[in-house]
């Protein structure tokens, strides 16, 4: 020890007399937009812990969209890749388009919800699925050897799901594209769902303009219901919500809050909330296309933070290259 602190003396003198200097690797201000690198969509974001975690769609042709990555950091700014935490040979049934996963814990287990092979009828196999795994990071494999949900209901393909659990413990399911939203309630075990009071198992809670990608989150008592409008590989793509007294709403559109700026991207939409916990600060990660690209398939995950306004309304987002700074979950 005592002869390499000698020679790494020895070299530093030299190297200064000689005036070299070693750079030092400047630490990361901010996380950037995208936080990772790579072709990522529809991200599901979450808080495990006092860990983050990104679940993405691996944003590729359908034909090889058949696997997904997550991403973990500690501070919203570095990011670690977990690769292939689940693919279609973990789910028989699935064989092609698995997309827009929804994660949720409960009981010390990590269920993974999205959609696969992009149905277009009830005679084709396919629809929302469950995975689980006993880590955030997975691996993760086929809960059901079934779809969870396989048919076409109120009109909603079976695809977009988000998983929100209320207050009370109960865990819902919102979903849907081609223009329906449905909500219903998840069994226990999340092997099922159950009718609510009256008796419907699926309700269409759809709002004014809804198109696909439901996110539902509660703060200060009341239901937020968001989801993405316009088309996904447009320019147009966008993200409106509404505010509701309960997760069925009714839910009314109040306004867009996410959409392309021209000077930063494009077709910013189809997205997830974080709340940091026993605070009031919200961040919205979404995806978007970068300047100059028009392959449908060239999106990429970005984060920026989301503020109210006294009335409880979201504000629009303003949409960033620079991303958010460092957040420790304390």
């Amino acid at each position: 020890m005592r002869l390499y602190q000698s020679l790494k003396l020895t070299i530093t003198i030299l190297a200064v007399s000689a005036g070299i200097t070693f750079a030092q690797e400047a630490p990361k201000p901010t996380s950037g937009n995208p936080i990772v690198q790579g072709w990522y969509a529809d991200p599901e974001a979450k808080i495990f812990g006092k860990t983050y975690w990104v679940y993405p769609t691996y944003s590729a042709p359908y034909n090889q969209q058949v696997l997904m990555d997550a991403f973990s950091s500690t501070d919203l700014v570095h990011w670690t890749k977990h690769d292939r935490i689940v693919d279609t040979s973990a789910v028989k049934w699935a064989r092609r388009a698995m997309w827009a996963p929804a994660v949720t814990e409960k009981g010390g287990k990590y269920y993974l919800f999205f959609g696969a092979n992009d149905i277009q009828n009830d005679h084709e196999i396919g629809g929302i699925g469950v995975a689980v795994s006993n880590k955030p990071g997975g691996p993760f494999k086929d809960y059901l050897g079934k779809p969870l949900i396989g048919k076409i209901i109120n009109g909603a393909q079976p695809i977009d799901q988000f998983v929100f659990k209320d207050d009370d413990g109960q865990y819902y399911i919102v979903y849907g594209g081609w223009g329906h939203c449905n909500i219903a309630k998840l069994k226990n075990d999340f092997t099922d769902v159950v009718p609510f009071a009256n008796g419907e198992t699926f309700k269409s809670i759809t709002p004014k303009d809804y198109v696909e990608g439901p996110v539902m989150f509660k703060r200060k008592g009341k239901y937020y219901l968001m989801w993405s409008e316009g088309g996904w590989t447009g320019p147009n793509y966008r993200v409106a919500y509404a505010i509701g007294d309960s997760p069925t709403g009714p839910f009314n559109r109040i306004d867009v809050i996410l959409k392309q700026d021209m000077s930063v991207a494009t077709g910013a939409g189809h997205h997830s909330v974080i709340n940091i916990p026993k605070t009031d600060e919200w961040y919205i990660i979404y995806h978007r296309r970068p300047l100059g690209e028009h392959d449908g398939n060239h999106r990429v995950t970005c984060i920026d933070k989301m503020y109210f306004d006294a009335d409880g309304h979201i504000l629009p987002v303003k949409i960033t290259n620079e991303g958010v700074a460092a957040r420790v979950v304390k």
